[in-house]
C-alpha cells in the first residue's frame, strides 16, 4: 500500500509525460520550419554562448542525451552547415563544436518563434502558477535524487 502523498506523487506522473511530450511537439512545430529538429537544435543551443566539446554538450543538454547520440547530432549539424568543429587548445583529439553564421541566425529564428510560444502559454497559464509549478517540480526532483542517493549508498 502506498500512503497518500506516494499516490499524489503517482498522479502526475503520467501527466508529467504528456507535459514532456507537449514540450517536444511545440519545439518541433517551431524547429521544423527551420530544417532542424527539436534535438538538433537543443545541442546546437548548447554551443550558443561559447565552443564546446560533445562530452561537455551531453552533460549540459542532460536529459539522457548519451554522448555517441550528441556527437551523431553535431556531426550532422557540421554537414548541414550550422555548426563547425575548432580544434581544441586543452585537448587534440575532442574536437570544439560552435554554430556557423548560419547556425546562429537560425537560432536567433527559432528564439523569435519560442519566444511567442512561450508568451501565449504563460499568458493562458498565469505567471503565478507557473512559478507554483516550478516550485513544486523542483521539490520532487531534490527528493527524488536525495532518494535515490540514499540507495546507491
Amino acid at each position: 500500500m502506498r500512503s497518500a502523498a506516494g499516490d499524489a506523487l503517482t498522479s502526475i506522473v503520467l501527466p508529467a509525460f504528456e507535459l514532456n511530450g507537449e514540450f517536444l511537439a511545440a519545439a518541433k512545430d517551431i524547429a521544423e520550419p527551420a530544417g532542424l529538429t527539436p534535438a538538433w537544435w537543443q545541442v546546437l543551443g548548447a554551443t550558443l554562448d561559447e565552443p564546446l566539446v560533445v562530452a561537455e554538450i551531453a552533460r549540459r543538454v542532460g536529459l539522457g542525451l548519451a554522448r555517441q547520440s550528441v556527437q551523431r547530432t553535431a556531426d550532422i549539424l557540421v554537414d548541414k552547415g550550422w555548426a563547425e568543429y575548432l580544434d581544441n587548445p586543452k585537448h587534440r583529439r575532442a574536437k570544439l563544436l560552435q554554430p556557423t553564421g548560419e547556425g546562429r541566425a537560425t537560432l536567433t529564428k527559432l528564439r523569435a518563434e519560442q519566444n511567442e510560444w512561450a508568451d501565449a502559454v504563460g499568458e493562458a497559464v498565469g505567471e503565478a502558477e507557473i512559478a507554483r509549478i516550478h516550485a513544486g517540480i523542483a521539490k520532487i526532483i531534490e527528493a527524488s535524487r536525495r532518494y535515490r542517493g540514499t540507495k546507491d549508498s
